[in-house]
């Protein structure tokens, strides 16, 4: 068995294993579960029945995953992507007014445009073309958004008279409210220390130990009344309930549901865009960021094989509107398990099994609390901002684009903004400063800053 694993993923040539990349597999898969019970939440809001999105996301990650495995080899695990589908509900549907039907065939059309823009190496001249400053500035830049992510999920970081501010321990304690979110907080924030404690002593698998730690210590405070759930808080039980019993949901209420008649309108265009512009930088993004941290990246900076991991997302999205679910894309928290040494397809096939697995087990895995994979995102964060320590900060033509790439994403909460604003930046403070004759900046670079800006113009 591990002779095939090895001749096919080619592990030791990656310098992995079996059992490394088994604990990445499962590390991934905890690091994003969460997306199996926030997809049907979100489109659920438009009128799709939540079993048949729950089980659309379940198979389109099962499906994508395992493409991205055979078509690339690289641990990318893939879902439907946050940011996308609240555009899909809420913009799409609830602001513009079209039918869900209407928007699941904006997602199939960027879906095949994406194909033949990954086969025409359209897609794969935009990540080759961006320099090696800015991937590692966007890396880091990704590993400060998922820290910010795993901040905000667990309740650690909270709206505030500053715009954001630490939860109010003292406070909620004076109040009694204290067992709910505070709890959960104080968990995450332990669970934090534990995982870099684990990390520190080299245990092998610590960021997967350090989410199943967080996830006991959750129980065992809800079995003593520590830690109270209170679902309008968004802070659930985490125990798991069988009540329901075990059985698949079915698919059919959005299965082949994509409606084309508005297909020849402006606004259909514009959908589909927009759609494709999110998409298309969220993934590069990831790819980016994630691929740099494996050092998966050659010595010009380019990702081999990456058209094979271009057109995997590509027929994941289409696969996932014909499933009935919004984007299918690759998932930045795919870095948790690169993080834990995770360098093969191997990895992407053990997420896509548990994927499988979540049909049957819907109950175990949707228990498991956002507080408790909270510190993984916040030390993968940390290990992605080490990418930092590669720019060479006496250019300040190439360090000044990649600190701006790195600080944009979490402050404005996007990674296509990040790589936005990055590129323009890069540019202009290039040209200005009459660096750009020296250094061969590609074409497609200057073409993207002139996109960017007419985005931010006129969308």
């Amino acid at each position: 068995m591990n002779e095939a694993l090895e001749k096919f993923f080619h592990l030791k040539e990656h310098g992995t294993n079996v059992r490394t990349e088994v604990i990445a597999g499962i590390t991934t898969f905890m690091t994003m579960a969460y997306i199996l019970a926030v997809n049907p939440s979100i489109l659920g809001t438009t009128g799709m029945d939540a079993g048949a999105v729950f089980a659309a996301t379940a198979i389109g990650a099962c499906v994508g995953t395992l493409i991205m495995a055979f078509l690339a080899n690289y641990p990318f695990v893939l879902a439907p992507g946050m940011g996308l589908n609240a555009f899909f509900a809420f913009t799409v549907v609830a602001q513009m007014g079209y039918s869900w039907q209407i928007a699941l065939a904006a997602v199939f059309v960027e879906g095949i445009i994406f194909i033949i823009l990954s086969l025409t190496k359209v897609r794969e001249a935009i990540f080759n073309c961006i320099p090696p400053a800015l991937k590692y500035g966007v890396t880091s830049g990704i590993g400060l958004f998922i820290a910010f992510i795993g901040l905000q999920n667990a309740k650690i970081v909270v709206d505030g008279p500053t715009l954001v501010g630490l939860y109010p321990f003292r406070a909620a304690l004076m109040d009694g409210s204290f067992h709910t979110v505070g709890m959960g907080a104080l968990l995450a924030l332990l669970g934090t220390l534990f995982t870099a404690v684990l990390m520190a002593k080299k245990v092998p698998g610590g960021i997967l130990w350090g989410i199943l730690g967080t996830w006991v210590a959750g129980i065992v405070c809800e079995l003593t009344g520590l830690y109270v759930p209170d679902p309008a808080q968004g802070m659930f039980s985490v125990m798991p309930s069988f009540a329901n019993g075990i059985a698949i949901p079915s698919l059919a209420p959005t299965f082949m549901q994509m409606d084309f008649s508005a297909i020849a309108t402006l606004n259909f265009v514009t959908i589909v865009i927009t759609f494709m512009f999110v998409d298309l930088f969220d993934t590069l993004g990831t790819l980016i960021g994630v691929a740099s941290k494996a050092d998966m990246l050659d010595k010009d900076g380019r990702l081999p094989n990456i058209k094979g991991a271009l057109l995997a997302d590509s027929v994941a999205t289409t696969a996932g509107a014909v499933l009935g679910t919004s984007t299918v894309t690759t998932f930045v928290e795919s870095s948790a398990g690169v993080g834990v040494g995770g360098r093969t397809g191997l990895t992407g096939i053990v997420s896509a099994v548990l994927f499988a697995l979540s049909l049957f087990l819907a109950p175990i895995f949707l228990a498991i609390p956002a507080f408790a994979t909270a510190p993984a995102l916040i030390v993968v964060g940390f290990l992605m901002l080490s990418s930092l320590m590669r720019i060479n900060f006496d250019d300040f033509t190439e360090a000044v684009p990649a600190y701006i790439a790195t600080i944009a994403m979490p402050f404005m909460y996007s990674i296509s903004e990040g790589i936005s604003m990055g590129v323009i930046s890069y540019v202009i403070i290039n040209l200005f400063s009459g660096a750009a004759a020296k250094k061969k900046i590609s074409p497609v670079v200057y073409v993207l800053a002139v996109i960017f800006v007419l985005k931010y113009i006129f969308v």
